[in-house]
């Protein structure tokens, strides 16, 4: 498949950042990357589209030896893992929509010149109203009864119009996983844009990781990224996709 050619002028082509862009299972451990560096991939990746700008992650940038140890066992050892020179490991807040959703309202009211919110203007009222008032409709439950009674009116009123569905705490943990993938994605671009490789690991005892990290109990691990410096067996076969004509539908 040919990606179009989007010109990067400060580093590679967008078009062969993606398609060199590979899982690498083997990193080279005579070539270290520098922790710094990877950070500010980290910090492209904060800039990732996410669900109502609620920005409800957490990235934690493993590099110590011991604790990288750790990490590997309980990504069971694979290579991907064991020889990674750094790994982050990307979690979920979902827990936290309270406090992203007062950040967005002290946002608003910065860029309003903090004046009174009876004196904002059309859009900074809608925005005010959405982050005071839609935003805890959609993210308060309590034991699950709260989200079944929005899914159940949702339905109903969906009989008559168009209107948002995703009611349930189901739903909104798949929101906040959906948002932290793209950032994840975003920091794998980023890092081969500037040399460095990676590997996104789904096979991972998620219960250790958060002891590892001291993580809240509402935090959630969505995958964890190893990161180093590819070799040449560290691609496990020529890529392979489904023909692009039985995925794309043109409608």
């Amino acid at each position: 498949m040919d990606v179009p050619n989007i010109s990067n002028k400060q580093g590679k082509l967008f078009k062969e950042v993606v398609q060199h862009r590979r899982s690498i299972r083997i990193y080279n451990p005579k070539k270290p990357i520098d922790a710094n560096i990877v950070q500010q991939c980290i910090e492209q990746a904060t800039l990732a589209p996410n669900s109502s700008n609620m920005q409800l992650w957490e990235f934690y940038h493993v590099t110590s030896a011991d604790k990288l140890k750790k990490l590997s066992n309980y990504c069971f050892d694979q290579s991907a893992a064991k020889t990674a020179q750094q790994m982050v490991v990307f979690v979920t807040r979902k827990d936290l929509w309270r406090k992203r959703a007062k950040d967005n309202l002290d946002h608003i009211n910065k860029i309003a010149g903090g004046k009174d919110p009876k004196d904002y203007n059309r859009r900074e009222k809608f925005a005010n109203t959405y982050y005071k008032k839609l935003i805890p409709v959609t993210y308060f439950d309590f034991l699950g009864i709260f989200g079944w009674f929005k899914y159940i009116i949702y339905w109903i009123i969906g009989l008559f119009r168009p209107i948002y569905r995703q009611g349930r705490k189901s739903d909104m943990r798949i929101v906040a996983h959906k948002s932290i993938a793209l950032a994840a994605q975003t920091f794998m671009l980023s890092m081969d844009n500037v040399g460095y490789d990676t590997c996104p690991m789904e096979g991972i005892d998620t219960l250790r990781i958060k002891k590892l990290l001291r993580l809240p109990i509402g935090a959630e691990i969505n995958m964890v990224v190893s990161c180093g410096i590819r070799v040449p067996e560290g691609i496990f076969g020529e890529r392979f996709r489904i023909p692009f004509d039985e995925v794309y539908k043109s409608v």
